[in-house]
C-alpha cells in the first residue's frame, strides 16, 4: 500500500456493478462513480463500506399490481480477505469483525466491514433495514469499525470524508481515541474535525436520521462521551447530519441549488462547518455509450447509434412485456427511486392530456424502486402499473430498476423526465447520464439542471424557478411536451442538434472526474482548525 496519505471515502452503499448488489439507490451509484473515478484520476482514495448479507430488494410487480421484495443472496467469493479483525461492542456484547477488500470493478480499494459470525449478521443483514437498533449497530460497524480498520490496515489516511451521516460514529470513535490518549474532550474534537469533511445530501426530513441519546447509550455508540457530549455534537434526538456538520472542518452540498437550500436549513446550528457546493457528477466509462461517444460529432452517426440504442430498449420492453411499441414514437424515460417528492405518477394524472399526448404517438416508459419498507413507495409504484393497465402498450412499467436497467434508458429513450417538488431534488444524476448519451432532460429547474439547462437548446425546463404546486407543475409539463418537445422531435436535424449539445453539456461539465478535481481543489485541502465551544461540558479529562 503507498505510503501517501488518503482520503477514506465512508459510505453505506456502493453501486458498481448490478451483480454486486450492495446499493439501493443514487447515494450508492455515486460512492461507485466516486471511487471509479480516483481509480481513473490516480487520487488517493479508498473507499470504506459495509458487506451486506442479501443483495438490496429485487421488486417484483404482483397479480395485484402491488410491488413485493425478494432478498436474494449474491456471488462475493471474489472479495480479499485482508487478514484484518477488528471489534465492536454491540448491546454490550463485542461483535468480532472481518475486513474484505476488492477493486474488482475498475475502482480504488473498497474496504468492507462484516460481522465474522454468522449470529451477528442480524446486523448486516439487509441494507438499511427498519429498526432502530438494527439501524444504529449498522452505523456503529461503519463509523466505528470503519475506523478502527484504517487503523489496523496500517492506511494513513489525511481526510475521512463521511458521505452523508450514516458514518458519523468513525468521529465518536477518534475523539474517544484521543481522549484516552489524554486530550480534553474540546481538544480531541477539534483534533477530529480537522481530519472529516462531510457531503449532505438531502433536504428530506427522512434523509436526516435522528436517534435518541438512550437507544446509542444502550447500543454503545456513544463510546466514552458522556451525555453532555454527545448533546454538543448532535443534540437530542442525535440528529446524524447535524453531528456531520459539527464533526467536520468542512462540508459540501451536491448543487449549487442544493447549497443554497442547505445553508439555509442548517443554519441555525452553531459551529457548524462552513457548507460549499459541489455538484455530483458521473462515471463517464460506465454511464455513456462507447457508440454515442465515438458518434457525437456526427449527426448522422449520432441518429444511428441512439436507433440503435432505442432499439435495444423496445427488444427489453417486448421481452420483458411481450408488447412490441411504435418505433418512431418519442420515448419519454422516468425512471428513479420511488418517493413522495421526486412525484413519479406526475405525467399520469391528467388523463386528458395523458390521452391527447399518446395520440400523438408518445411512449411513456416508467421505472422505478421504492425502500422495502416505504408504504407511500410502494403506493406510488402501484399508481404506475394501474396507468399502464389503463394505457396497454403505451404507458409502461419495468419492475425491479437496477444499474443494467439504468444503462439502458438513460442510452434508449429519447426525453428524461424529472419532475420533484423544488427545491427537494438534492442533485438527480440520472439526468446527467441521459445527458451524455444525447437523452434530452425534461426537468423542473431543481438539483443539478438549473446548472445545466439552455432551454429549447440541449433540453427543456419545466416552469420557472419558482417552487410550484402539483398543478402548476402537471400543466407547464405538458404545455412543454406539448408546445415545443413534439414539434422538436419532428424536426429531425434540430432534434440531432440538441443531442449534440446535450452530450457536450454532460461530458464536459457533470463528470465524475470534474467531481473529484472539484473535491481535492475545494473540500480536501486542510484549513486552520477552529477551536470549539462547549458550554456546559467540563474540559477535564475523565
Amino acid at each position: 500500500m503507498p505510503r501517501a496519505p488518503h482520503v477514506a471515502y465512508f459510505c453505506m452503499e456502493f453501486g458498481l456493478h448490478e451483480s454486486f448488489p450492495i446499493y439501493s439507490g443514487g447515494l450508492g451509484i455515486l460512492a461507485g462513480d466516486f471511487i471509479k473515478s480516483a481509480a481513473d484520476l490516480k487520487l488517493p482514495v479508498i473507499g470504506v463500506g459495509l458487506l451486506w448479507e442479501n443483495g438490496y430488494s429485487v421488486q417484483r410487480i404482483g397479480a395485484d399490481g402491488q410491488p413485493h421484495e425478494e432478498f436474494p443472496r449474491y456471488d462475493y467469493s471474489y472479495l480479499r480477505d485482508t487478514g484484518v479483525h477488528v471489534r465492536v461492542n454491540v448491546r454490550g456484547a463485542e461483535v468480532p469483525c472481518n475486513v474484505w477488500m476488492t477493486t474488482r470493478f475498475g475502482h480504488v480499494p473498497l474496504y468492507l466491514i462484516q460481522p465474522a459470525r454468522p449470529a451477528d449478521r442480524w446486523i448486516t443483514h439487509r441494507l438499511y433495514e427498519a429498526g432502530t437498533d438494527v439501524r444504529i449497530a449498522q452505523e456503529m460497524l461503519l463509523g466505528i469499525g470503519g475506523a478502527r480498520a484504517l487503523t489496523w490496515l496500517g492506511i494513513p489516511v489525511a481526510t475521512h470524508h463521511f458521505n452523508e451521516g450514516h458514518a458519523v460514529f468513525a468521529g465518536i470513535e477518534m475523539i474517544a481515541s484521543r481522549m484516552e490518549g489524554g486530550l480534553t474532550f474540546p481538544d480531541a474534537w477539534a483534533a477530529t474535525r480537522g481530519e472529516i469533511v462531510f457531503t449532505t445530501h438531502t433536504p428530506v426530513k427522512a434523509g436526516n436520521e435522528e436517534h435518541s441519546l438512550k437507544d446509542l447509550r444502550r447500543l454503545g455508540a456513544c463510546l466514552q462521551l458522556s451525555g453532555a457530549e454527545m448533546r454538543a455534537i448532535g443534540g437530542d434526538p442525535f440528529n446524524m447530519t447535524v453531528a456531520g456538520l459539527r464533526l467536520s472542518r468542512k462540508a459540501n452540498a451536491v448543487a449549487s441549488l442544493h447549497g443554497e437550500t442547505a445553508r439555509t436549513m442548517w443554519k441555525h446550528i452553531n459551529d457548524a462547518a462552513p457548507i460549499v457546493s459541489i455538484t455530483n457528477g458521473v462515471h463517464v466509462p460506465t454511464w455513456q455509450s462507447p457508440l454515442v461517444r465515438a458518434a457525437a460529432g456526427d449527426p448522422a452517426r449520432l441518429w444511428d447509434a441512439h436507433l440503435l440504442h432505442r432499439g435495444e430498449l423496445l427488444a427489453e420492453i417486448e421481452r420483458r412485456k411481450g408488447l412490441r411499441l411504435d418505433p418512431e414514437g418519442l420515448i419519454i424515460g422516468f425512471a428513479r427511486r420511488a418517493a413522495g417528492y421526486k412525484r413519479p405518477d406526475l405525467i399520469v394524472r391528467d388523463e386528458k392530456r395523458l390521452a391527447g399526448l399518446l395520440a400523438r404517438g408518445a411512449h411513456i416508459v416508467l421505472a422505478g424502486k421504492s425502500h422495502p419498507d416505504d408504504k407511500l413507495g410502494k403506493t406510488l409504484i402501484a399508481r404506475l402499473v394501474s396507468a399502464e393497465r389503463t394505457h396497454p402498450g403505451q404507458v409502461i412499467y419495468l419492475e425491479n430498476y437496477d444499474m443494467a436497467l439504468g444503462r439502458m434508458l438513460t442510452r434508449g429513450c429519447d426525453v428524461w423526465l424529472n419532475n420533484p417538488i423544488r427545491p427537494l431534488e438534492a442533485s438527480g444524476t440520472s439526468g446527467m447520464k441521459a445527458a451524455m448519451n444525447g437523452v434530452l432532460n425534461l426537468s423542473i429547474l431543481d438539483g443539478w439542471w438549473p446548472e445545466g439547462c439552455e432551454h429549447g437548446v440541449n433540453g427543456w425546463a419545466i416552469g420557472d424557478s419558482e417552487s410550484g404546486d402539483d398543478a402548476r407543475d402537471l400543466a407547464a409539463l405538458y404545455d412543454v411536451l406539448e408546445g415545443e418537445v413534439l414539434p422538436a422531435w419532428a424536426d429531425r436535424a434540430r432534434w440531432v442538434a440538441m443531442m449534440q449539445a446535450s452530450i457536450t453539456m454532460g461530458v464536459d461539465n457533470f463528470s465524475s472526474d470534474r467531481m473529484l478535481r472539484d473535491y481535492f481543489a475545494e473540500l480536501y485541502p486542510a484549513g486552520e482548525t477552529r477551536p470549539v465551544e462547549m458550554p456546559g461540558v467540563m474540559p477535564a479529562n475523565r
